[in-house]
């Protein structure tokens, strides 16, 4: 049986991620284990991919700052790794605007 079915309820995939997750949990595919060239390019890739290399300065109202250090204390995370996380996952369209 697969290992993590459990964890898997709770991820949202695309139709190629569920076609191999399928495909893995009917045994038609194995894991093979990666070179140490492979390996040395997949470190090199999340490495890059993991950079934050722009500094921004923003304005914000007192009540938006408190709320948002609130927010982040909760999930035990710096309050910049949080409005970072919100602009990314906007970015991306995971976060969609009420307004417009």
């Amino acid at each position: 049986m697969y290992q993590n079915e459990q964890e898997d309820q709770h991820m949202k995939y695309d139709k190629e991620e569920k076609t191999i997750l399928d495909a893995y949990k009917k045994e038609k595919m194995t894991l093979s284990t990666p070179s140490k060239k492979e390996i040395e390019a997949i470190k090199a890739t999340a490495k890059n991919t993991l950079v934050k290399d722009k500094r921004i300065t923003i304005r914000l109202y007192g009540h938006d700052y408190k709320g948002i250090q609130k927010k982040a204390i909760e999930m035990g995370i710096p309050y910049q790794t949080l409005i970072s996380g919100i602009i990314h996952r906007y970015i991306e369209g995971e976060l969609i605007s009420r307004t417009g």
